[in-house]
């Protein structure tokens, strides 16, 4: 079919519907003539923005736009109308976001909702706050992010596009996520699910389930985390065995089957630990447990490693940098678990290369956090002579220090309280043995988790309590209070330090029942269990 308002009106009208399969038979057919488009061509600005738009649901990638928008030099643009004018600065913004200019991104998207406001076109004012809100939201500005993904779901309810409105639905799903309110983003997704289903918007599917996955995931259900994550892999390799979702899906799995390595090495390490007590007659299925454990734990790191290095292929393909930075990270954290701090802390350079010259705030933050664990390994194994025991636990300060600047640059609270923890775990290292610094910062780790997470972070924050309340001493600190030494806390302070000491072992004592604890001590259950859960003893829900 030439190009032509006749193509134009079947190419828009299959977007509407998210008929993909026929929308984009219709690009690549007709992707000659459209390599031509130029000022002379008629609708060009409407037909390149409608190009933008299928790039955005799965056509190719922004690159398929920088050559047709090199075809539109300033000159060309002063005969445009303002309407065309404004279409070509949203493709120009679209291109930024894509590519990864986001500060760009944002100003030029900012422009066309200026220049329309007086008199609006709904359409476009979705559109523009949508591709806006999703660039804050990459730079972890969550609040103006939610602001505009809400005005595209108003602006696109107010033109009747339900399935548009679906799709906006994902991203304040996740952005709802991100504020704890879990429930309410499951329900927005099945919301859009029921809506999507009938379509074959395989990247709307996918992010979806992917979503579902992130958000069970940060409840500590990896095993379901993990189902959500393949299915979405699936989703995406229907449509594209080579898009960035899948890429970002590949990487998301590997995250989650480490985790689950995780829970398999406590479950070896109980077992060691249990060994000596055990009878001769259960050693031999002890024996047999712990193997099929080894297995299992060998099996999710190299399965892990695989969908990573994929990942990157894909990633690489595209020259997708943020990618290429997060495969680096997650590299780094399984190399890290598997002893390899050497090539941990090449991945977790690499990382924050990629990340420093994105500006990308978030991935420099977790870059230097992973530093900062690394560097606390070299210490803790006892790695090198003394004076280069110094230099590593110097290292760690330093990143653990940097990442907490990076993080309070962002909204991510959770970012925030990894960068916390990292900085308390320095602190606490056999190095520093810095325990009140250790404290104030398990403290602070402890005001940015929210409810319902009981995730990886929620254990690191639970294991640096550990520490320091094993190395600072109940008794000393008790000791300390009974002859006046108190520092600088004040009496509410002392009095919360004493609560999380007692309640525990009153918990402990009364068989793990709150409604107990909070008779005997005669305080309100609410009290107990924020405290319980403060100590790592109850999951946050």
């Amino acid at each position: 079919m030439p190009l032509g308002t006749t193509f134009e009106d079947e190419l828009r009208r299959a977007l509407q519907l998210r008929r993909i399969q026929q929308g984009t038979a219709m690009l690549r057919s007709a992707e000659g003539e459209l390599a031509g488009i130029d000022p002379q061509t008629a609708n060009a600005a409407s037909l390149l923005l409608l190009i933008a738009q299928w790039v955005d649901v799965g056509y190719r990638d922004h690159s398929v736009l920088d050559g047709l928008l090199a075809r539109f030099p300033n000159c060309a643009r002063k005969t445009l109308s303002v309407q065309d004018y404004l279409r070509l600065r949203m493709v120009e913004g679209f291109c930024a976001f894509s590519s990864g200019e986001l500060d760009r991104a944002i100003g030029t998207l900012e422009f066309v909702l200026r220049a329309q406001r007086d008199l609006p076109d709904e359409a476009l004012a979705a559109l523009a706050h949508f591709w806006k809100g999703r660039a804050h939201r990459k730079k972890g500005e969550y609040e103006a992010s939610l602001v505009d993904i809400a005005s595209a779901r108003e602006f696109a309810q107010s033109s009747r596009d339900p399935i548009f409105t679906a799709v906006i639905q994902i991203q304040e799903s996740w952005l709802l996520f991100q504020k704890g309110q879990h429930r309410e983003a499951l329900r927005l997704l099945a919301e859009s699910e029921s809506v999507l289903k009938a379509t074959d918007h395989w990247i709307a599917l996918g992010n979806i389930e992917s979503a579902r996955g992130r958000i069970v995931r940060r409840a500590g259900e990896y095993d379901e985390a993990l189902e959500h994550f393949i299915r979405s892999i699936e989703i995406y390799a229907r449509g594209d065995p080579q898009h960035v979702n899948l890429a970002r899906a590949l990487v998301n799995c590997a995250s989650t089957r480490r985790l689950l390595g995780h829970q398999i090495r406590r479950k070896l390490d109980s077992l060691a630990k249990s060994r000596d007590s055990a009878s001769a007659m259960s050693e031999s299925a002890g024996a047999g447990t712990r193997e099929a454990l080894r297995v299992r734990h060998q099996q999710l790191y190299d399965s892990a490693l695989q969908e990573v290095e994929r990942a990157r292929e894909i990633y690489d393909i595209h020259g997708h940098r943020d990618g290429i930075g997060n495969v680096a990270f997650t590299l780094g954290y399984l190399h890290l678990d598997l002893g390899d701090i050497d090539r941990a802390l090449t991945d977790a350079a690499e990382a924050y290369r990629i990340g420093e010259a994105q500006n990308d705030h978030i991935l420099m933050a977790r870059a230097r956090i992973l530093s900062a664990a690394i560097e606390n390994a070299h210490v803790e194994e006892q790695i090198g002579e003394g004076v280069d025991i110094a230099v590593h636990a110097a290292n760690a300060r330093q990143y653990s220090d940097e990442a907490w600047a990076l993080a309070l640059s962002t909204e991510n609270r959770r970012l925030l309280a990894g960068a916390s923890i990292a900085r308390g775990m320095t602190a606490a290292n056999d190095f520093f043995q810095d325990w009140e610094l250790a404290q104030r910062c398990a403290a602070e780790a402890t005001s940015l988790c929210g409810p319902g997470e009981n995730d990886h972070l929620i254990e690191d924050l639970a294991a640096l309590k550990t520490r320091v309340m094993r190395a600072w001493g109940i008794n000393d600190r008790l000791r300390g209070w009974s002859e006046g030494f108190v520092g600088s806390k004040t009496f509410q302070q002392i009095t919360e330090e004493f609560a999380e000491i007692v309640i525990p072992k009153v918990w402990l004592r009364e068989d793990k029942k709150v409604s107990r604890v909070a008779a005997c001590l005669s305080i309100s259950p609410k009290k107990v269990r924020r405290i319980l859960r403060n100590a790592g003893l109850v999951p946050h829900n």
